[in-house]
């Protein structure tokens, strides 16, 4: 198989090396979002189950206890603790990461994606073996935030992300590169809805160790593929220093440097674009669980799995939405179409007070995903080919920062308004949504300006 062509007109050879397919990262990404939904929810039970057995409680959620307003101050005590562990191991990921991940993005533009994607998954391995350990010898929970560590300073999943979309956009055309990174999202979903309904039901019947030895068997399995099986994207990889900041000045050249005049101004507002709708996304999905189980809706956890389910439907729904759409509308069309759908969404959860009305919201949300993958595509296309993990890498902080945001804003704001209007977050988050859709429509309207030029990309 041969590259693409150099400057000089001649086809350059890929580099050897693939044993089964080149740029083939979707086994990766669905593999790791696999094994990190099932290991979340049963480390956050796990706290709670170890918080409670040091205070001495002992009491579960009963179906009474929906409108039972009283607050068992062990109880609160309980959820405090877990609360602020849980809140250390993401601070203490997204800080480490914010550093490691776009050091290592802009290094594997120089070389390669294979080894982030090692490194990467070596991380996500060695924090599921300090799980086990806490877990199976009682250690100190503080083994978790350790974990937790150690990962980010490998890459994390935001490494991980950014190397996939990064060996996304080496590989696949600019008329192909929206559907390719819309399946890579819709990888993470099923993933996602998966782990979610397996681990449940198996924390429930076989106790803690076991997904976490599944999530390690999955995880090993990953790293051999990463480093063995995934076939190099770069054309020429190169042997650079790690440590350097020269990796960190490539991301901020990406949004300073001006050539070509405007690509750099619609790369910040690209970015401004997708930080907003993600911050939404993680924000809603933080609160409606609380939402769900609290009255007039009072949820049991059978409802709260079809819930759960019924977030994650959306990666595959939005990916065949997005593949037929394309076929008649341009890409802005179809990512507005998907915001539109996104603020009924969160309208309709706003005044939801019964279980079809719920329901009828996340039917709504079908097509929320398709902005996304969108507008990575479009930052793609706005920088050189040499530039892509850089870019990727900066996304990945992007998500990192969002997810925070959203926690902050929307975790705050729901208490505060608990006394006049229950869904005000939501009804918050649908018009936050505006801001990215009239952004994506005036720069949409810029790119047909005679005056804006976009890098060129491989047909």
């Amino acid at each position: 198989m041969e590259g693409r062509a150099n400057s000089g007109g001649e086809p350059r050879a890929w580099p050897a090396g693939s044993v089964l397919c080149r740029g083939c990262v979707e086994p990766l990404i669905f593999l790791a979002n696999f094994a990190l939904v099932l290991q979340g929810p049963v480390t956050t039970q796990y706290l709670w189950h170890r918080f409670s057995a040091d205070l001495g409680y002992n009491g579960t959620r009963d179906r009474g206890s929906c409108s039972n307003h009283s607050v068992d101050p062990t109880a609160q005590e309980v959820e405090t603790l877990t609360s602020h562990w849980t809140l250390y191991m993401n601070m203490g990921g997204f800080l480490v990461g914010l550093f490691s991940c776009t050091l290592l993005g802009a290094w594997s533009d120089c070389v390669g994606r294979r080894p982030l994607l090692v490194l990467a998954s070596l991380g996500l391995l060695l924090q599921t073996v300090l799980s086990i350990l806490v877990v199976q010898l009682q250690l100190h929970v503080g083994y978790f935030v350790l974990g937790r560590i150690l990962c980010a300073l490998l890459g994390d999943f935001g490494g991980l992300l950014a190397a996939g979309f990064a060996s996304v956009a080496d590989v696949s055309s600019s008329r192909t590169r929206t559907i390719r990174m819309a399946l890579l999202e819709a990888c993470i979903g099923v993933a996602g809805m998966l782990a979610s309904l397996i681990g449940g039901n198996w924390l429930h019947k076989q106790g803690y160790a076991n997904p976490f030895w599944l999530a390690l068997a999955l995880l090993i399995a990953m790293t051999l593929y990463a480093a063995f099986c995934f076939g190099e994207t770069v054309k020429e990889p190169t042997r650079a220093r790690l440590f350097t900041l020269r990796h960190h000045r490539s991301i901020v050249q990406l949004y300073v440097t001006q050539a070509p005049e405007k690509s750099r101004k619609h790369l910040a507002l690209y970015s401004l674009a997708i930080f907003v709708v993600i911050t939404v996304h993680f924000g809603a999905q933080d609160i409606l669980t609380l939402y769900e189980l609290s009255t007039p809706l009072c949820w049991d956890s059978r409802l709260i799995g079809y819930g759960s389910a019924a977030q994650h439907l959306p990666y595959l729904t939005s990916l065949l939405g997005l593949r037929l759409l394309q076929y008649c509308l341009a890409d802005t069309w179809v990512a507005e179409i998907g915001l539109a759908f996104n603020i009924m969404g969160m309208v309709v959860f706003a005044f939801a007070t019964i279980t079809p009305l719920m329901f009828t919201g996340y039917g709504l949300l079908f097509l929320s995903l398709v902005v996304t993958p969108i507008i990575r595509a479009k930052l793609s296309r706005l920088v050189r080919e040499s530039e892509q993990g850089a870019l990727f890498s900066a996304v990945a902080c992007v998500n990192g920062l969002s997810m925070l945001t959203a926690s902050g804003i929307f975790n705050s704001l729901y208490p505060a308004t608990l006394n006049f209007m229950k869904g005000f977050p939501f009804l918050l988050g649908a018009g936050l949504l505006f801001i990215p859709a009239v952004l994506i429509g005036i720069l949409e309207r810029a790119n047909h300006c005679p005056e804006f030029q976009q890098f060129p990309q491989s047909p």
